[in-house]
């Protein structure tokens, strides 16, 4: 995730250590060299310009230049505004609403919404205890409402039955029915895209929209299509009125500008991230972590969130029982590797331990 984006601002913090003093000139060379790993990440040229007058208004300040680590405070510097660029704080996806709370995602086509539905409606009843009911309203995408159906039977969750012979609109009213029978408390509606925003797709979203008036509507980006995303995002917001961003293929994003562009061009938030392929690699958005990644410092609070999501307590205090008794075994061995290969691949878990990358 971000390699080079990493790998360029690690280089440039490096020769700013090389420095026995901190000067303006050395500030000016230093956010010259961000300035172009940025803009070679993908991120808005607006975005950057207005990341670096910041940095620079900080860095300039006493307390940066009689520092006796004034290389750290700038990196500090860096860190906070890149906090602030990602969005400030942690948002938390809102469902205070009376049930059930309707959630709409939209986005173009190949972005990965039916997935991303289901990776959500995953989240929803394993971590917030909900009683999602997914809805197909995709009826142009040949076998989106059948991929939806599997989907919804590998996670054992009710999948409305959307006849494609008809309208959008009436399945998403007929869904909305059908979940207060059923008293599910949360309706997922995956909604049709196209390869380009046109006024037919609008028009349709805008329907659904007005009949069953959503609590949220989430806009799902592909992260690897950089600032495509972003101009999709604002378009999708000056239409719709977007109140959340979802980020998909963030795992396989080397470079990091819609990530790093899309909160501050669209002005709504990142509430989650889809980090794989598997349906329960979709991770709430926390932009001081992301910050911390981006900068080759590790992220081990997630490190601690997926151990407690994916190890057994009981187990693990076994194992290190008879790790201490020298009676570990082949058996427990592979007991423990296997726990491991839950948490996700190797190359994933190092990038949350800091320093753990470059030694591999």
């Amino acid at each position: 995730m971000f390699e080079s984006l990493t790998d360029k601002l690690e280089l440039t913090f490096k020769k700013l250590r090389g420095q026995g003093k901190i000067t303006e000139k050395n500030i000016d060379d230093a956010l010259r060299e961000v300035r172009l790993a940025l803009l070679e990440a993908d991120v808005h040229i607006g975005v950057v310009k207005n990341f670096l007058e910041s940095v620079k208004t900080k860095s300039l300040g006493q307390e940066v230049l009689q520092s006796l680590t004034p290389d750290q405070q700038f990196i500090k510097i860096v860190r906070d505004e890149l906090i602030n660029l990602l969005g400030g704080e942690y948002h938390e996806l809102d469902l205070k609403t009376a049930p059930p709370a309707v959630i709409m995602l939209v986005g173009l086509q190949g972005s990965g919404k039916t997935t991303t539905l289901a990776k959500l409606a995953q989240h929803l009843r394993k971590d917030k205890k909900r009683k999602p009911y997914l809805v197909p309203a995709d009826i142009y995408r040949p076998a989106a409402i059948d991929q939806l159906k599997v989907l919804g039977q590998e996670l054992d969750l009710p999948v409305h039955d959307s006849d494609p012979a008809v309208s959008p609109v009436v399945l998403c009213q007929q869904a909305l029915d059908e979940a207060k029978k059923r008293f599910c408390d949360v309706l997922l509606i995956d909604t049709a895209g196209r390869l380009h925003i046109d006024e037919e797709l609008m028009q349709e979203l805008s329907s659904i929209k007005s009949t069953v008036h959503p609590h949220q509507i989430l806009f799902v980006a592909d992260a690897m299509t950089g600032q495509d995303a972003v101009n999709q995002a604002v378009g999708f917001d000056s239409k719709l009125g977007l109140t959340g961003i979802i980020l998909t293929k963030l795992d396989g994003d080397a470079r990091g500008g819609a990530a790093l562009s899309i909160r501050q061009m669209v002005g709504r938030p990142i509430l989650f991230s889809g980090v794989g392929e598997k349906l329960d690699a979709l991770e709430p958005f926390y932009p001081d972590r992301l910050a911390s990644r981006i900068l080759g410092m590790g992220d081990v609070l997630s490190l601690i969130d997926k151990v407690q999501q994916n190890v057994e307590q009981k187990e693990a205090v076994r194992l290190q029982q008879a790790f201490q008794k020298q009676q570990f075994t082949l058996e427990e061995f592979q007991l423990q590797l296997q726990q491991i290969k839950k948490m996700g691949s190797v190359g994933s878990l190092l990038e949350l331990i800091p320093g753990a990358k470059k030694i591999a």
